[in-house]
């Protein structure tokens, strides 16, 4: 896998594209390519397999939806190219740039295949004839279990926001219409980060892929850090202290040891602060349990030693609370690095005794930092301040081994237990259960009505975690 940082910013008449697209992109206002759009296009308009690092308003529609096009016979009335998004809300602003990019050709067809639309609509349009689909993976999934949709044709894979896909739950399905594509495809994946399923993606379904890994994405601003003085004995009044000041919805706090981690465990507990650890002595399944829980927005913190989080990336962290100074500079800045991601702001919080004085000397040396120090006494920390999670995590009985899919799983919420589908957050796939995260007030109602339903036919076990 090669890395290619972007270039200086160029002009698209640099590009090999048509005088038709330069004049397209003219008209539409794209005068200088944006850093992605620098560091992507000439690879992909190369014909390799690409994995590019792009966040949302990075211009990154534009930088597969020209090479895609470009690879276009408009005279062949076949799907050529598919787009795949976590969403139908990315699906269809991704559609209509397209189309915007597509218009100096002459009867290109762009088609938006999507949950929550009739799919008998779909079925007739994709008899008519399609160019290019763009659609979310659960209803692509279904055009072809059904047969009506034939990607014998297709010459380029666009997975778009793959991690935001992966998290989820899609990668099966992502899998089960990768292995139904031409392999001599191009396939070009974008994504805002690089979780761990991100390289088991590219091993199994790209081609040799370049790289383009844009410089640092967040700016140093994005991450607050504050120091607080501490004695040893404090710690643990201080972390709750923190947590209702600062109010996170979700907070990281590191510990040095394990025992350290169990210790401030039952401390948040007594608290009514609900918390879970990380630690080596979890069996992979309870692990993930955990882990899904956290992403789900369903526990408010997550206690773990920096070798129990090891490749843990998190999206939404607000917090990241160093409950003991770590000995090693280098894995402060990767303990706070997991907060002020894509965009979001955070906080990293760390508690410092006079023996954590030498640590603090090393990070501030490494990180070119002037400690900015604030007083536990300013804190506010109101008596009924209890931390609530927005999201209660609920597992159903079956998973992958049930062919379930996270399209039967949201179906079930909005339609048996009338949930909306801002009320469903994440859904998490595995070989024998279901995980979806729903919100807490709707959390217990959507037991009984689940347990009193179907999905695919049958009846459900499920529990709140």
């Amino acid at each position: 896998m090669n890395d290619k940082l972007p270039s200086e910013s160029r002009n698209f008449d640099e590009l090999p594209l048509s005088p038709g697209m330069l004049a397209t992109l003219q008209q539409l206002g794209y005068r200088v390519m944006t850093p992605i759009q620098s560091a992507s296009l000439p690879v992909a308009l190369a014909g390799h397999d690409l994995i590019a690092q792009a966040k949302t308003g990075s211009g990154k529609t534009a930088a597969f939806a020209l090479s895609l096009l470009t690879r276009l016979n408009p005279r062949r009335f076949a799907v050529q190219a598919m787009v795949l998004c976590p969403t139908r809300e990315l699906a269809e602003q991704v559609t209509q740039e397209i189309r915007r990019l597509a218009r100096s050709s002459d009867n290109i067809k762009i088609l938006a295949l999507c949950g929550g639309s009739i799919i008998r609509t779909q079925i007739n349009s994709l008899e008519h004839g399609a160019h290019i689909v763009v659609g979310t993976p659960g209803r692509v999934m279904d055009h072809l279990e059904r047969g009506t949709l034939d990607l014998a044709a297709l010459n380029t894979l666009v997975l778009d926001e793959a991690d935001r896909m992966l998290e989820m739950g899609f990668y099966e399905d992502i899998a089960f219409i990768a292995k139904r594509c031409p392999t001599d495809r191009q396939t070009l994946l974008f994504s805002a980060t690089y979780p761990e399923g991100i390289n088991r993606l590219a091993s199994q379904f790209l081609r040799n892929p370049q790289q383009v890994k844009l410089l640092e994405q967040h700016q140093e601003n994005q991450i607050r850090q504050r120091f607080y003085a501490v004695e040893d004995e404090q710690r643990f009044e201080a972390v709750v202290a923190l947590l209702k000041h600062y109010r996170p919805v979700s907070a990281l706090a590191f510990c040095n040891t394990k025992q350290q981690c169990r210790s401030l465990l039952e401390m948040l507990h007594a608290r009514g602060i609900k918390a879970l650890t990380l630690n080596g002595d979890l069996e992979q399944r309870e692990r993930d349990q955990v882990l899904i829980q956290f992403a789900n927005r369903s526990c408010s913190v997550l206690v773990a030693t920096d070798v129990a989080a090891r490749g843990l990336d998190i999206a939404q962290l607000e917090a990241v609370i160093n409950v003991e100074l770590t000995p090693d500079p280098e894995i402060h800045v990767h303990r706070i690095g997991r907060t002020g991601r894509a965009d979001n702001e955070g906080w990293a919080l760390s508690l410092c005794s006079q023996a954590d004085r030498n640590h603090l000397i090393r990070i501030s040396q490494l990180m070119q930092l002037t400690p900015e120090w604030h007083e536990l006494s300013a804190l506010q920390n109101p008596l009924e301040a209890v931390l609530v999670p927005p999201m209660v995590t609920l597992q159903i009985l079956g998973g992958r081994k049930e062919k379930i899919r996270p399209a039967d799983v949201l179906g079930a919420l909005t339609n048996e237990a009338g949930l909306t589908r801002a009320e469903v957050g994440k859904i998490t796939v595995t070989e024998m259960h279901t995980y979806v995260a729903v919100t807490h007030d709707k959390a217990y109602d959507t037991v009984r009505k689940l347990s009193a339903g179907r999905m695919k036919g049958k009846t459900v076990k499920v529990r709140a975690l």
